[in-house]
């Protein structure tokens, strides 16, 4: 028996000791990779983006009756970009003011900062080449790469990123410090073996100009497929699903968007839209989290970009890829 006990104790020194050697190193590899510099591109955009010259001189417009126009259009199109099209207030909050991405031990706590102009404003000295370096590239003022999804938003427009950046300057002033993120032991594994990445090394090339404004409003794929580049943060690039890079380890893979027989070629758009605003199968069964976080945004979004959306996902190549259903 004695023996027996010295076995098993030299066992569980063993495996203590293994545990803190792959803690350490976790830390180190974490502490590392948040270390990197990136150089993105240095860009400039009026914020808001100005009315017309020829409609200000056909409406008689002052100046500064100009300006406010202009922003007051500006802030009207980003509150629809933010609560449509881009999920910046599944993290930052409806106001704003910060909120939780993800805060749980022991992945870590995952915050997003206060963007208002109160106290604890991360943004308040911003100028659009900082704007453009946080959300677009996924990089900090100093160069460290940040937790920001920012994949999900490099093909924004400089138009788009001006008109959300005057709907959130717009707000009432949130008073409120949000800590800065840190990775618990299995957030700074999941960082050290790859399974969660820093946006802005996922980023192909921070050197890529953004266009300048959005492609026209239609029912047509071309449009659908500006929508849906913030969908393959979690799709993927081919929008084959799987497994999503980054995200909650509890959440289920992507489904499969390609009109395969293991995607929605069987789908009508009916039922597309019915999963898009109200988390739904076509069977019935509700769909799981993060997905019905997304329920609020194709609630929001004009019938043409729903229509055009579809017809981008029907005109992709099918992949065919079976994923468990999400």
């Amino acid at each position: 028996m004695k023996k027996l006990r010295k076995i098993v104790g030299v066992l569980l020194a063993v495996l203590v000791a293994f545990a803190v050697g792959v803690y350490a190193w976790a830390d180190i590899t974490t502490n590392r990779l948040r270390a990197q510099t990136f150089e993105t591109h240095m860009v400039d955009f009026p914020i808001p983006f100005p009315i017309d010259p020829a409609e200000v001189s056909a409406m008689g417009l002052t100046e500064d009756a100009a300006r406010q126009l202009a922003q007051r259009r500006a802030a009207e199109r980003g509150q629809h970009l933010v609560t449509a099209r881009y999920t910046c207030i599944a993290c930052h909050s409806a106001n704003f003011g910060g909120g939780v991405m993800v805060d749980a031990f022991p992945i870590g706590s995952l915050l997003a900062p206060n963007l208002t102009l109160g106290a604890g404003s991360r943004t308040a000295e911003f100028q659009p080449r900082d704007w453009d370096r946080i959300v677009r590239h996924g990089v900090l003022k100093d160069g460290h790469p940040a937790v920001m999804p920012a994949q999900d938003f490099q093909h924004m427009s400089d138009q788009e990123l001006s008109d959300i950046v005057s709907y959130i300057r717009s707000l009432p002033p949130v008073d409120h410090t949000v800590p800065r993120s840190t990775f618990g032991p299995l957030g700074k594994i999941l960082v050290a073996t790859g399974r969660t990445k820093f946006s802005a090394s996922q980023i192909a090339s921070h050197s890529v100009p953004h266009p300048a404004r959005p492609p026209s409003e239609s029912v047509s794929a071309e449009f659908g497929k500006y929508l849906a580049s913030v969908c393959m943060g979690c799709h993927g690039p081919d929008f084959s699903g799987g497994p999503i890079s980054g995200g909650d380890p509890s959440w289920p893979p992507a489904r499969n968007l390609t009109p395969d027989t293991t995607g929605l070629k069987a789908w009508t758009y009916d039922q597309f839209v019915t999963a898009l605003v109200k988390s739904q199968r076509p069977d019935g069964t509700a769909l799981r989290v993060p997905m019905t976080l997304m329920a609020s945004y194709g609630q929001s979004m004009t019938e043409t970009e729903r229509q055009a959306l579809w017809a981008y996902l029907q005109s992709l190549p099918p992949v065919s890829k079976t994923v468990p259903t999400p």
